[in-house]
């Protein structure tokens, strides 16, 4: 107190002092906190954003694949399972002789009173003509369908004769050239021929595909659209074909549309099938 009254305004110019040195500071502090509350400089708050970059889009290609329809079962004649040789008896001694009885002799049977396993499916369906053609004239030759997945083909017209081959492919389809009673000489696809049962045939009429794949297409035309490739083996139904056309209407499994004549066994040439 004696400083300050032995020099006059001197508490003044302190007051100014102490102001003029602690106003930066103080500003400076103020605009930090505002920075550090916004984070972001006044500069940068001026300028737009920059909006990132999209990655560039590539269009995905759709393409529908057409189906392929493979083989539904073996399509060709295949030999019969050898029977298994029978064991030989056990040897056991010799009975006493017996006295002699006289028997009367058994009847043999004729050939045409054998019953032929063959036949067990014509009994049952009781059908005067199982294989009667569909949509033709039953002439000769003509075609017709296997009935079941077991066929057998022999080498004669009757159940005494041996069997060749068998077949276990139903709907196969087969050429009729000769007849006899009830039998009748086919040949397949492949060559193969011998005697088969007429009840082990119907006229459903068939087709298979040979050699290379087959385009069923949506028309009765090269440009019509693909509805599925049929890989050789495939069988199927042809359900109408018009005389002098190149194209049949044919059905395999869930897919159905047009064969040429050309891609396909099963037809006469010229061959006309009405529905």
């Amino acid at each position: 107190m004696r400083f300050s009254k032995s020099i006059p305004g001197l508490p003044a110019l302190l007051t100014a002092a102490v102001l003029a040195v602690s106003w930066p500071v103080a500003a400076e502090a103020q605009s930090g906190s505002l920075l550090g509350s916004s984070q972001v400089p006044s500069e940068s708050r001026d300028k737009p954003p920059k909006a990132p970059l999209a990655a560039p889009r590539t269009p995905v290609q759709t393409t529908k694949k057409t189906p392929v329809v493979p083989p539904h079962g073996p399509t060709h004649a295949q030999k019969p399972a050898s029977p298994a040789k029978p064991a030989e008896p056990a040897k056991v001694a010799t009975p006493a002789k017996p006295a002699q009885v006289t028997a009367p002799v058994p009847a043999v049977p004729s050939p045409q009173a054998v019953p032929d396993p063959d036949a067990k499916g014509a009994a049952a369906e009781k059908l005067p003509d199982p294989e009667k053609p569909e949509g033709t004239a039953s002439k000769l030759p003509r075609f017709a369908s296997l009935r079941s997945d077991e066929v057998n083909m022999r080498a004669g017209p009757g159940a005494r004769y041996r069997i060749d081959w068998v077949y276990r492919r139903r709907d196969l389809p087969v050429e009729i050239e000769r007849e006899f009673d009830v039998w009748r000489w086919v040949v397949d696809a492949d060559g193969v021929h011998g005697w088969v049962h007429q009840a082990t045939l119907m006229g459903r009429r068939s087709f298979i595909v040979q050699k290379s794949d087959a385009t069923l297409r949506s028309d009765a035309s090269d440009t019509a659209s693909a509805v599925a490739i049929l890989k050789p083996g495939v069988v199927g139904r042809i359900r109408s074909c018009e005389a002098g056309s190149d194209w049949c209407n044919v059905s395999t499994g869930s897919y159905r549309g047009y064969l040429r004549r050309s891609q396909f066994w099963g037809l006469l040439p010229g061959e006309a099938i009405t529905p």
